[in-house]
């Protein structure tokens, strides 16, 4: 499977400091990707280059992304139990988890691209209306 149009590549990830091995990354790009495509409502996915800010916010998603992985993989605690039929589910229970996840990746998006415009001055982060 061939991954296309990062905004940030495989060598950028590693020479910011990243440990993950090609395939893990490439999945997890993508995920960021998605997540600034949504809080910038797409508008980065034409540009033929992203800056700085756009490759460093992706980073930081990345991470963040790959210790929440990690975090439920090995999330053992019990959420629920059935006797009768005898089962047991583990982890997937802290709702408190998903909303501090959530808040955390707000807060890489806006810290690192609410300063950034396109060429047309649109802020990267706008969402009203023109006039």
């Amino acid at each position: 499977m061939e991954f296309k149009k990062h905004y940030l590549d495989y060598e950028e990830y590693r020479y910011l400091g990243g440990t993950l091995e090609m395939a893990p990354f490439n999945v997890l790009e993508l995920e960021a990707q998605k997540i600034i495509d949504k809080y910038t409502s797409g508008r980065l996915k034409e540009l033929d280059d992203q800056i700085n800010e756009v490759k460093v916010c992706c980073y930081r998603l990345i991470e963040l992304l790959g210790s929440y992985d990690t975090y439920t993989k090995h999330d053992k605690s019990i959420s629920s139990e059935n006797i009768d039929g005898y089962s047991i589910r583990y982890g997937g229970g802290n709702e408190n988890v998903f909303k501090t996840k959530l808040n955390e990746i707000k807060g890489i998006v806006r810290d690192e691209l609410s300063e950034c415009y396109l060429d047309d001055g649109t802020p990267y982060l706008y969402t009203g209306v023109d006039k």
